[in-house]
This record gives structure tokens, sequence and C-alpha cells, in this order.
């Protein structure tokens, strides 16, 4: 499986040759017009957000610490990864440089109702930043089975992506089934020889480009330099099906009675999105009420 890199591509071509397939997909102009990538650097983040915090590992840090940790990482000595923002609740006013933020291809995005906006569902904006030698060590899937959309904003990464059928050569963590129990950069064939017949495919998503990751694909990443991208996930009709069921098998963990409540919710949630769609309803990014198209 290759992944392609698509400069103009239309939303029905879209939908018919990669979506409904489940076939990644690199759009090169899919962010084009984001103010963020004339104005985005970790020096710009450090300058305008440098007291905003987040927790990386267990631990607090700042926007300023964060920028001189990963502009100091190297492969032999890297910073802690990723640091990531709750773009809508921890740096509202990014979200100002990255509209329209699903562009013509994310939609529709049932994460974006009004049933979704409570609780966690998967439904985040989230601003990934990383330095050279950060890396994911496990590959996986994204909670809830939910499609993954990321748009490199500043630097590079590299990402390693599976095409589906490879589930049992990643060995799938029994108590964590969305990860895998080894670390793919430097894998150990004699307890996971079966990862011999994987076949990954790697590639680098430079600035301005949007990779699609369908649901149910394994995928990881790492970052070659200073890196700055943003990230959101996507529920639909394609996917409601497994969402619903890892929506039950995650929240049982904690709670059977409050994981059947959510599982009820999600389902009338689904059909009643699902509804919107039939009927033609236009959602926008966090504005409330739908509109009619």
């Amino acid at each position: 499986m290759e992944i392609e890199r698509k400069a103009h591509i239309t939303y029905e071509d879209f939908i018919k040759n990669y979506f409904n397939q489940g076939i990644p997909v690199i759009f090169t102009e899919a962010s084009k017009g984001w103010k963020a990538l004339e104005l985005f650097s970790t020096q710009w983040l450090k300058q305008n957000f440098g007291d905003r915090k987040t927790v990386c590992d267990g631990k607090e840090y700042t926007m300023n610490e964060i920028i001189n940790l990963v502009e100091n990482s190297t492969t032999d000595n890297p910073a802690p990864y990723p640091f990531t923002f709750n773009i809508p609740n921890q740096i509202p006013e990014l979200m100002q440089y990255m509209n329209p933020i699903y562009g013509d291809y994310a939609k529709p995005n049932w994460l974006d109702s009004r049933f979704f906006q409570r609780g966690n569902w998967g439904n985040a904006i989230d601003i990934f930043i990383g330095g050279p030698g950060g890396k994911f060590p496990y590959v996986h899937l994204d909670y809830y089975h939910l499609g993954s959309w990321v748009t490199m904003l500043y630097g590079e990464k590299r990402f390693t992506i599976f095409p589906r059928g490879q589930d049992e050569l990643l060995y799938p963590d029994p108590e964590h089934s969305w990860r895998s129990k080894m670390n793919v950069f430097e894998p150990d064939y004699e307890k996971y020889p079966k990862f011999k017949d994987a076949t990954p495919y790697n590639f680098t998503l430079k600035p301005g480009e949007t990779i699609y990751i369908p649901f149910g694909i394994w995928h990881t990443a790492n970052s070659l330099t200073p890196s700055i991208s943003v990230a959101f996930d996507q529920l639909t009709i394609k996917n409601a099906g497994v969402f619903i069921k890892d929506v039950w098998m995650l929240k049982k963990r904690f709670s059977r009675v409050r994981a059947a409540a959510n599982t009820v919710y999600a389902i009338f949630a689904c059909f009643a999105c699902w509804m919107g769609d039939v009927a033609g309803i236009k959602r926008g990014f966090l504005q409330g009420e739908p509109k009619k198209k």
C-alpha cells in the first residue's frame, strides 16, 4: 500500500476512493489558506502563549519550558513526547488560525454535534509539539475506532502505518486493545516473532500536508525536527458500529453500570446524527445548534 499524495481531489472522489475503501491519503492543499501555516513556529508559540500549561507523563509544563526542551531535543536525548494541548479548552485563541478546521473533506463529523459536546468521546482538537527523537514507542489505533486527521504546521514528522488485516502481527495489548505491546522502533523479534511478517509503510509529513488515517488503521509517528501539528478525529455512519462497541469495552473497565448508560446514550446520539445527515443538516465547529443546508 503506497500512501498517495493528492493536490486536487473532489469531495466525491475522496469519499469513493479513500473514505469508503478505508485507504489513507495525504492531502497537500487541504489546509491551504490557514493563517497557522504562516504564523506557527516554536518561538511564536513561546512568545504568545508562554505561560500556558499542560501535562506530559504526569508532569506539568509551561509552553516556555516545552519549547526549550523541544529545541534542545536530540535523538540520543529526546524531550518528552508528545506535548499536547486541547486547543478549544487550553488555547482557544489558536482556532482562528485554522479555519475551517474540518476543511472540505472531514465531513460530516458527528463529534461536532451537540450530542457529543459533553463527556469524553474522543472529540478533542489537539496541538502536538515534539522535538527530534520524540516518538510514540507503540503502534496504536485512535480511541473508539475514530478516523484521524493530522495536519503538519511546522517541522516534519515521520509516520508509520500498517494496512488492515495485520492486527495479529502487531500484538495488541489484551488490557488496552487500542495499542500494541511492542516497540516497533526497536522490535524484539524473539519476544514478538510475528512482527517480522508485518509490512509497515513509512512517509514524512511536511508543513501544509494533511494525512487522513481511516479508523482501524494501526499507526505511530516520530518527530524528525522541532514540530507542530494539529489533529482531530472523525465519527460518521461508517464507524458508528465499532465506535459504540468501543464505548462499552473501554468504559466497562471502570463501571459496568456507567458503561451501559454511556453505550445506550452513544446509540441514541449516533442515530440522531444519522437522521440529521439524512435530513441534510450541516454542522459547523462548536456552533451549538446544527444549521440547515
